[in-house]
């Protein structure tokens, strides 16, 4: 019996741990395909990662496969401005507290004379 080695990475990375690994890539792809085909935005994309660490220990190869990926960001949300007032957050400017604090006395002025201002 002749033993037939294994020249091809991709041969190797599908006898790995009796199909799991190729399994597990599948599944990356799968997500991958939904997220993208589920996104909102016309232009993004995923990225899909397979390291393979080759360790020489004495006189055998030890292969480590390993594949993670990075999906399309969240449409994520724009910033708001708050200020800080007595130590908490407000979304009214702090100088501008009287202008929207409710209905302010008239005055009479020279210039529009009883009219008020």
């Amino acid at each position: 019996m002749s033993i037939k080695p294994i020249r091809r990475l991709f041969d190797a990375l599908a006898l790995m741990h009796r199909g799991d690994f190729a399994d597990r890539c599948d599944d990356h792809l799968q997500k991958a395909i939904a997220e993208l085909t589920a996104s909102t935005d016309e232009k993004c994309q995923a990225t899909i990662t397979i390291t393979v660490t080759v360790q020489r220990l004495g006189d055998r190869l030890d292969v480590k496969p390993a594949v993670k990926s990075k999906l399309p960001d969240e449409k994520g949300f724009h910033g708001v401005t708050f200020w800080t007032v007595d130590g908490g957050l407000s979304v009214q400017h702090p100088s501008q507290a009287d202008m929207f604090g409710g209905p302010r006395d008239t005055r009479s002025d020279e210039r529009f004379g009883e009219r008020g201002a």
